[in-house]
């Protein structure tokens, strides 16, 4: 456990912490705040523990692995945490983390032949604008719960409409992405595929 593997596992606490701040009721003031802090510090960790594995440390087997597992584990965190807030479909959710789920099966059938399969082109680009949204939504959050509290009722249904509208179509395109790159990920690796059936048809 170096320090680029102790940053990735402290990933994990974080998406524990945000979860049950975003779990509060919306009289307890900040937390909103407090969650878009924190997933913000999680992002600074998932770029140092990368930086410092190139640079320093060296990447390992572990952190090929575990990065992306923790940061999926922050962003299905924060979905599921909107879904309970009202503010995307629960079908969305259930398209990223199942894409999730796939993607990790795949890469757990590679390691038993050898192969480490790393984060792709698309697949980064999915992370990002999984994070932009995430980012999008924990911000409007803080704004709609903290710094607006006590604002005029008129200007806060407003705000609160225009938000859910946002909220919904970020959530969309997140989804979209999500589902090509997962798909791009089991066409370009579809010999791990075919190497475990030709064992299972063999067996």
């Amino acid at each position: 456990m170096n320090l680029p593997n102790t940053l990735t596992v402290s990933r994990l606490g974080f998406a524990a912490l945000m979860l049950a701040l975003l779990s509060l009721p919306d009289t307890v003031p900040f937390t909103k705040s407090l969650a878009f802090v924190l997933f913000v510090v999680a992002g600074i960790t998932d770029y140092l523990d990368g930086h410092l594995a190139r640079t320093r440390y060296g990447i390992s087997a572990f952190g090929q692995l575990m990065d992306p597992l923790a940061d999926k584990v922050i962003v299905c965190a924060a979905f599921v945490s909107f879904v309970q807030l009202g503010l995307v479909p629960a079908y969305i959710v259930v398209i990223i983390i199942s894409r999730e789920f796939l993607v990790t099966g795949l890469r757990l059938l590679a390691v038993e032949k050898g192969i480490v399969i790393s984060a792709g082109k698309w697949g980064k680009h999915k992370t990002v604008w999984q994070i932009v949204a995430i980012i999008v939504i924990l911000l409007g959050l803080a704004t709609q719960h903290d710094v607006f509290r006590g604002a005029d009722t008129d200007f806060l249904e407003q705000f609160q409409m225009a938000f859910g509208v946002i909220a919904y179509a970020i959530s969309v395109g997140v989804a979209m992405i999500t589902v090509a790159s997962g798909y791009l990920y089991f066409v370009e690796n579809r010999e791990v595929l075919s190497q475990h059936l030709g064992a299972g048809a063999r067996g």
